[in-house]
């Protein structure tokens, strides 16, 4: 098991001090990162707490998973490792080789007769 541990449905009145003083019951933390929002510096709702051994994650774990914090029971959950960004719409989408172009419009498409019978046009009701 991974020694970081994420946290979230954390309230906005909870702090890292509140987050950290919560897990050192468990044992050693090493690490305690909340989410914030940049312009209004508020909580997103998440947190991720590292503690000092994959042992002691799990036991936080354990024992903190739906725990009452801040009037919301929080999630405790094993961290993932971060992926990999999926880039830039400049960067275009990877839907394989493209049609080639043709300056002039012209199309390979054939048209192909309508299974309803013809009608005259024309002419009105």
């Amino acid at each position: 098991m991974n020694a970081k541990l994420y946290i979230g449905n954390l309230s906005p009145a909870v702090s890292e001090a509140d987050l950290r003083s919560l897990f050192s019951q468990e044992g050693t933390v090493t690490e305690v990162t909340m989410a914030l929002d940049p312009v209004t510096r508020q909580s997103r709702g998440f947190a991720f707490v590292t503690m000092a051994t994959p042992e002691l994650a799990a036991a936080a774990l354990r024992n903190f998973h739906c725990y009452g914090l801040g009037g919301r029971h929080i999630t405790v959950t094993e961290a993932r490792p971060p992926q990999e960004p999926k880039g830039l719409m400049s960067e275009g989408f990877d839907f394989g080789p493209s049609a080639p172009f043709r300056p002039d419009g012209s199309r390979e498409k054939k048209r192909r007769p309508s299974a309803r019978p013809s009608r005259p046009r024309g002419g009105g009701r």
